[in-house]
């Protein structure tokens, strides 16, 4: 009897939102379901990058799947993680669309924090395909200032006179990663300095057009410290019977993480960011979920597990399409011991 009251509900969520009045509101049968749903609960958001990043997560016994509800193009689950009301929903790839549904769960539902997870790249060369990184902060690492051709870091910025711009955070000299260079002993190039920017945020607590810059955006607190407990936790290492690490991966606690619009494959920027700022993962969306929260005042943390090492030079094969499941899988592991342990830490 059950089952057969979540398919009816399943088939009327579907039929209701996928209507739209004429303005682009939602129509009021979504809404009313919206409603429904948030009479039960606060809930957990758990916010995934990709469908092969959700399904090990689907499949496991840890989770209950109750209710779901379609609309602005994406789709929430609705359900249990060890007992814990959570709402599942996958972003898409990259920054937008992570921001775009960050927003819309906060926007829509009854949450009370939000775990952001999936796989990434790694620039730490302490640790290893497989580990589970969970930063303390997260930047967006595209917002740039590109400084015209014949300036240094003694000229001022364009707009830099009225805080739309800074050179406090950091800049990249393209001129020092010039290659195959012979029988001079200084160079230049005219792609020149890009200059690394915060976001301007407009947080629910602060005065509405008013700006403020953030770039390293904490995670929760309190989330943080669960996390810590997770240190040491031993992972799988093997994608199938006969593809092994020849180690045994864990979860560390790191201190950054960023995110921008770009697959990184490339050794010397990833040498460069780890470099400039002690980052270990990189992905495409765990800095945009955090701003949203951080503007939404609504707590937040990113787990992301090391599917390859950006640009390659490990010892391991470091193709992410050969470590991605496993690493995938490893998150959610993590994912699981995170909300049990978050559950314990409320008694």
């Amino acid at each position: 009897m059950a089952d057969a009251h979540w398919l009816v509900l399943y088939v009327t969520v579907i039929v209701v939102s996928s209507a739209r009045d004429a303005s682009g509101a939602l129509p009021a049968a979504t809404l009313k379901v919206i409603a429904e749903a948030n009479a039960n609960g606060p809930y957990i958001g758990i916010v995934i990058p990709n469908l092969f990043e959700m399904v090990p997560l689907l499949n496991s016994s840890s989770y209950n799947s109750t209710e779901i509800i379609d609309f602005a193009g994406r789709r929430f689950r609705f359900g249990t993680v060890e007992e814990r009301k959570v709402i599942l929903v996958m972003t898409g790839l990259s920054v937008i669309n992570a921001a775009i549904t960050a927003q819309l769960l906060l926007s829509f539902f009854d949450v009370e924090g939000v775990i952001h997870y999936g796989i990434a790249g790694n620039a730490n060369p302490a640790l290893n395909i497989g580990d589970v990184a969970i930063p303390q902060y997260w930047a967006h690492t595209g917002l740039w200032n590109w400084q015209r051709y014949g300036q240094g870091p003694e000229d001022e910025l364009a707009l830099e006179s009225n805080g739309d711009y800074t050179r406090k955070i950091g800049y990249l000299k393209f001129a020092n990663y010039t290659a195959n260079v012979t029988g001079c002993n200084s160079y230049d190039n005219l792609l020149n300095n890009i200059w690394y920017q915060p976001e301007e945020v407009f947080p629910v607590t602060g005065t509405p057009e008013e700006r403020q810059h953030e770039f390293w955006v904490p995670v929760d607190s309190t989330y943080f410290a669960v996390a810590k407990k997770l240190e040491g936790l031993k992972l799988e290492a093997c994608v199938n019977a006969t593809t092994c690490l020849n180690y045994t991966p864990t979860v560390s606690t790191v201190e950054r993480g960023v995110s921008a619009a770009i697959y990184l494959d490339n050794a010397a920027y990833r040498t460069f960011i780890y470099g400039e700022f002690n980052v270990s993962p990189v992905d495409m969306e765990s800095a945009s979920v955090a701003l949203i929260c951080y503007q939404q005042n609504t707590s937040f943390i990113a787990i992301r597990a090391l599917s390859d090492l950006a640009g390659g030079g490990s010892a391991e094969s470091n193709e992410a399409n050969t470590f991605s499941n496993l690493a995938a899988g490893n998150t959610v592991v993590v994912v699981v011991e995170f909300i049990k342990q978050l559950s314990l830490s409320m008694f």
